[in-house]
């Protein structure tokens, strides 16, 4: 399965877990939150997820080093600062929260799975090659790195 490592970029997985979650989302059963809660705690939920994933761009940004999820080996510098501290794909776990998001608005739990489903897919074909390339690129550096900070949260 490695044609599919790196091929889809990191948004257009998440945008294919969204809009199949709200394909879904009619006909799974759901919790009646009510409209006010569910809309507070899904916009709370996905303005951290803009928050921690642009946190992530702007380290990028700063180090001047690629954005690019498709070709990881083409980085030049290792962000270990801001938000690299708390977690090694900020920018995933940013995603990952607004499909956290999208099920509390929809109110539905069955929804999760879509959430699980988007992070089992990330780490196999997103995170998994660009951590060979991590470890091909700065080695020991980012060995020690992978030690001291986890991978999502």
């Amino acid at each position: 399965m490695q044609t599919l490592e790196n091929k889809i970029p990191p948004l257009v997985v998440m945008g294919i877990f969204s809009l199949l979650m709200g394909l879904l989302s009619p006909y799974l059963p759901s919790m009646a939150l009510g409209v006010v809660p569910s809309v507070s705690v899904a916009l709370l939920i996905a303005i951290f997820g803009c928050w921690f994933a642009a946190s992530g761009v702007k380290e990028f940004r700063k180090s001047k080093t690629t954005v690019n999820p498709r070709q990881p080996e083409n980085a030049s510098e290792l962000v270990v600062s801001g938000v690299y501290q708390r977690s090694r794909n900020p920018m995933y776990v940013g995603f990952a929260s607004l499909l956290v998001a999208q099920a509390v608005y929809l109110q539905s739990p069955f929804l999760f799975f879509g959430v699980i489903a988007f992070i089992l897919y990330m780490n196999r074909f997103q995170i998994l090659p660009e951590e060979r390339a991590m470890i091909q690129c700065f080695g020991e550096k980012y060995l020690r790195y992978q030690m001291t900070v986890r991978r999502w949260l």
